[in-house]
């Protein structure tokens, strides 16, 4: 975990805190101002402290969960003060992030190209995201092919040509209208060819209730799979963090079709609605690979579960 002590405000750690500082407002500090003065837990402290959870976006299901365990907790005298009863929220949440599997295929483990579908609905970030992990190789020393899969909106594919020339990163793209599988099938028998390290597919935005669009991905997943045995090797399904428990419901329908093995957050400095990471990781299971934390480049983190819940409450 991040040194919480010593980092400067434009570390890591100083970053995750800026983009969290909603957030702690919303939930930790209404939590501290309930327990504030108390000298015991009081039965009412439980109505309180759920309306902050809620507040933060945990969802009910979650909420229900981490109160009934701290309710467990004090029956069994266990927590006996309400400062130890912040600590052990604490404790709960931290619990939640860490049972989620956190291992993350790197390049080249599974087999090269390194394929990744990012997925989503329109306006979450996919585009930006894809920029920005492009970046974040290319500096690794890693040669990235991208792919504008989404022949939907002829804005899409501009979008991300304004990005590969910015970043000097060969761009595979057909006419407006085109089969994204066979976008998908050029471009990673493109970088097949030139020994590229990663291709990174830009996906058309889709409501996760359309069935026709979860079946084009499909079949791109397969035709990727023809060329790379195990491509893709990660879906990464972009969510923005202010929709709270829509995206929620996003993910699911999501990784029910198309099998989505990680999670990008965006837009997290954006939102009081942080605790639907922890929502996420209690529901669905998805490890949480990235955080979006503004337009820039370099404005993708790692996810550190302990350094997350962290940042919420120091």
């Amino acid at each position: 975990m991040a040194d919480t002590e010593t980092h400067p405000k434009h570390s890591w750690w100083g970053r995750l805190q800026q983009a969290v500082s909603r957030t702690r407002e919303q939930f930790v500090e209404r939590v501290d101002d309930v327990l504030r003065g108390r000298k015991e837990i009081a039965p009412e402290l439980f109505a309180q402290l759920e309306a902050a959870l809620l507040g933060a976006d945990l969802g009910v299901e979650t909420t229900t969960e981490v109160l009934g365990r701290l309710r467990e907790r004090c029956d069994r005298h266990e927590l006996t003060d309400p400062a130890a009863l912040r600590g052990a929220l604490r404790q709960e949440l931290a619990a939640l992030l860490r049972s989620t599997p956190n291992h993350q295929p790197t390049i080249g483990e599974a087999g090269k190209p390194h394929v990744v579908f990012l997925v989503g609905v329109n306006g979450t970030g996919k585009t930006t995201t894809i920029a920005k992990l492009a970046h974040r190789w290319q500096s690794e020393g890693r040669r990235v092919i991208l792919c504008a899969a989404d022949t939907f909106r002829a804005a899409a594919g501009e979008q991300l040509e304004i990005w590969a020339d910015r970043l000097n990163a060969e761009l595979l793209r057909q006419e407006p209208g085109a089969d994204p599988a066979a976008v998908v099938f050029d471009a990673v028998s493109a970088a097949r060819a030139r020994g590229a390290d990663a291709v990174l597919v830009d996906t058309a935005g889709r409501l996760h209730t359309k069935s026709n669009l979860m079946a084009e991905l499909e079949k791109m997943k397969r035709t990727a799979g023809k060329l790379v045995p195990g491509a893709p090797q990660e879906i990464l399904l972009v969510l923005d963090a202010t929709t709270g428990q829509n995206g929620l419901a996003q993910a699911r329908q999501f990784t029910q079709s198309v099998g989505v093995t990680g999670i990008v957050l965006t837009k997290l400095d954006g939102t009081a609605k942080g605790g639907i990471v922890i929502a996420i990781a209690r529901t669905l299971g998805l490890p949480i690979r990235y955080l979006g934390v503004g337009e820039q480049l370099d404005d993708l983190l790692d996810f550190d579960p302990e350094a997350y819940v962290a940042s919420l409450f120091e």
